[in-house]
C-alpha cells in the first residue's frame, strides 16, 4: 500500500511508521526468528512464528513513532528527515504518541499469549526502546544502544521457545549487536554533515576518519560470533553456506561506502537486511535437511 495512495487522514500515521520503507523490520525479523529457529531447535509452531513476525512489525512501528517525537526538532535540520510527519506538523506529538501506545499494545497482548519468562523480558525490551532516542544526545556511541533494542528478540525468542534465557541467547545478542553497529553506521554516514551541524553524536562522527575500516570490522565480528557459537551447536554446511553468503555481501557493501557518499552509504543501509536473511535461511535449512 503507498501512502501516496492512502486516505489524507491515515497517510501521516503510515509515513509515520514507515509503512512503505519495511527494510528496518527486516532487520529486526531475520535475527529474532533465527534465535527462534535455534531455540526450538527447528520449526518453532505456527503460534510462535506469528507472535514473533506480528510483533517485530508492530514494535519496530512503535518505535519510529517514539523515535520521531525524540528527535523532531533534529529532524528539520536534516535534509533526509525534514519531511517526516512530526517534525512537518502533520501529526501532533500527542497523537504520534497515542498511536505507537496502541502499537505497543497490541504487540503486548501478542506476548501474553506466550509465558511468563516472554512477558518479563518484553518490559526491558520496552524500555531499551524507548531510552535508545534520547543516547543521541550524551552517548558518543547511540547505535550501541540501538544494537540492544535491534537484537532484544533473541532471548525473547528464547524465553517463549523454553521458558529460560541462555548464555547462548546472550552470545548471539552481542554478535548481533555488532550487525547493528555495522548497518546503522552506514546510516549515520548519510546524516553526518548534518548531525555535525546540530550537534548529535553517533558512531559515525566518533569514528571519523575510521568509519569504513568500523564498519567492515563489525560484520567481521557479527559472523565470526555467529560461526563460533554454530560451531560449538554442532550446525552443519548449510548454517556456514548461510553466513558465507552474508559475508560476501557485507564486502559488497564495502565497494558501496568506501567513497562515503550518500547515496552508496544509504543503498548499504537499505539492502541490508539481506544479510540477516542469509543467516536466518541457512539456519532454517540447517534444521531442514537433518
Amino acid at each position: 500500500m503507498n501512502t501516496l495512495a492512502a486516505p489524507p487522514r491515515l497517510a501521516p500515521y503510515l509515513d509515520l511508521i514507515r509503512w512503505n520503507r519495511p527494510a528496518g523490520s527486516y532487520l529486526l525479523l531475520w535475527p529474532t526468528l533465527s534465535a527462534l529457529w535455534l531455540a526450538a531447535q527447528g520449526f518453532p509452531g505456527w503460534h510462535l512464528l506469528a507472535v514473533f513476525v506480528l510483533g517485530t512489525f508492530l514494535m519496530r512501528s512503535a518505535g519510529c513513532a517514539v523515535n520521531d517525537v525524540a528527535d523532531r526538532e533534529f529532524d528539520r535540520h536534516v535534509k533526509r528527515t525534514a519531511q517526516r510527519p512530526v517534525t512537518s506538523g502533520a501529526l501532533g506529538v500527542r497523537q504520534a504518541l497515542l498511536f505507537g501506545a496502541v502499537l505497543a499494545l497490541i504487540a503486548f497482548a501478542l506476548v501474553l499469549t506466550t509465558n511468563l519468562a516472554t512477558i518479563a523480558w518484553s518490559f526491558a525490551a520496552l524500555a531499551v526502546t524507548i531510552f535508545y532516542p534520547f543516547t543521541k544526545r550524551f552517548f558518543s556511541m547511540p547505535q550501541a544502544v540501538l544494537g540492544v533494542a535491534f537484537s532484544f528478540g533473541i532471548p525473547m525468542a528464547f524465553a517463549a521457545a523454553t521458558g529460560s534465557v541462555p548464555a547462548l541467547a546472550w552470545w548471539l545478542l552481542i554478535g548481533n549487536l555488532f550487525w547493528v553497529l555495522a548497518y546503522d553506521t552506514e546510516y549515520a554516514m548519510v546524516d553526518r554533515d548534518d548531525d555535525l551541524k546540530i550537534g548529535i553524536r553517533t558512531s559515525a562522527i566518533t569514528l571519523g576518519r575510521f568509519d569504513v575500516a568500523g564498519v567492515m570490522a563489525f560484520y567481521a565480528a557479527f559472523l565470526a560470533i555467529w560461526a563460533a557459537l554454530g560451531a560449538g551447536l554442532g550446525l552443519h554446511r548449510p548454517y556456514f553456506a548461510g553466513l558465507a553468503v552474508a559475508g560476501a555481501i557485507a564486502a559488497w557493501h564495502y565497494t558501496l561506502i568506501r567513497t562515503r557518499t550518500r547515496e552508496g552509504c544509504f543503498r548499504a543501509f537499505r539492502l541490508n537486511h539481506w544479510v540477516g536473511f542469509a543467516v536466518f535461511a541457512g539456519v532454517v535449512a540447517d534444521f531442514a535437511l537433518r
